[in-house]
């Protein structure tokens, strides 16, 4: 049954388009931006206790975030969609054992942190205020965590960030909401309403929030590695990825899927922290 309901919520919204398409788009942006996972369950949670705790304000909500001291560079972790920062915990604890300083982040209606509603704009607006605070050298972040310390980096340009190490992460918005609307089977009018919505709330379309658009000013050296069979994100953004951000190196790795939590992943990370 369940597998059915995602239609089933987008023929109910096909319909209310009918009668107000700006009332159907606001619902279909709600449904695409509510994460249904990525609370931190008891195991989880005794995992954290290890770390530091801080909160840190943006607008109306708090922003979690767990440290573990370290006399090397500053690392910041950025988890992705309906997750929370102990997907790191194994690189979390390979990173200890080399003494790097270890910030993770829980993202906005994820984990620990406040709000309701997640996007990639509003998560770069927290990662930049978490970045700032604990001037950090490097960004890790994995799927849509990994795009928004890239709009992140290239919207505040001055960040002392000097690596970023994206992990299994969409080159662009737009993929990501044809993706949704195939699986909620909207109609055009939905669609457009919806790209309506995004521009006045916004101030652009999806298709802006592109790697062709946000790697231009980003000054960090970037490692991109992406799995190539991957089924969530497609190695096809990573090769997009790649082709913009012109101070990256891009590793392709074959049988990890789109978590990319292998010790040859990790050891490639840390050539590259090394370097």
């Amino acid at each position: 049954m369940s597998k059915y309901i995602p239609k089933i919520i987008g023929h109910t919204i096909n319909f209310t388009s009918y009668f107000s398409s700006k009332y159907a788009a606001k619902l279909a942006v709600k449904i695409f931006s509510t994460p249904k996972k990525g609370k931190i369950s008891g195991e989880e949670a005794d995992y954290l206790k290890s770390a530091v705790q801080d909160d840190i304000t943006y607008k109306d909500f708090s922003i979690k975030t767990y440290r573990w001291s370290g006399k090397k560079d500053t690392i910041l972790l950025a988890h992705g969609w309906e997750s929370n920062a102990y997907r790191w915990k194994d690189l979390i604890d390979l990173l200890k054992k080399h003494d790097y300083n270890i910030i993770a982040i829980d993202a906005p209606a994820h984990g620990n942190s406040g709000s309701k509603i997640f996007n990639a704009v509003l998560y770069s607006e927290c990662i930049h205020l978490v970045a700032k605070k604990f001037d950090t050298d490097i960004i890790i972040g994995h799927s849509i965590g990994g795009t928004a310390a890239a709009i992140s980096l290239s919207n505040y340009s001055a960040l002392s960030t000097k690596k970023l190490i994206s992990l299994g992460a969409p080159s662009n918005f737009r993929g990501l909401v044809n993706n949704y609307i195939k699986v909620m089977a909207y109609n055009k009018k939905v669609s457009k309403a919806m790209n309506a919505y995004y521009l006045k709330h916004f101030g652009q379309l999806p298709e802006y929030f592109s790697v062709a658009n946000f790697s231009k000013n980003i000054r960090a050296k970037g490692l991109i590695i992406h799995d190539k069979k991957d089924r969530i994100i497609s190695y096809r953004d990573a090769l997009d990825y790649s082709k913009h951000y012109k101070n990256s190196e891009l590793i392709r790795t074959i049988g990890f899927g789109h978590g990319l939590k292998s010790e040859k992943v990790y050891n490639h990370i840390l050539d590259f922290l090394k370097a």
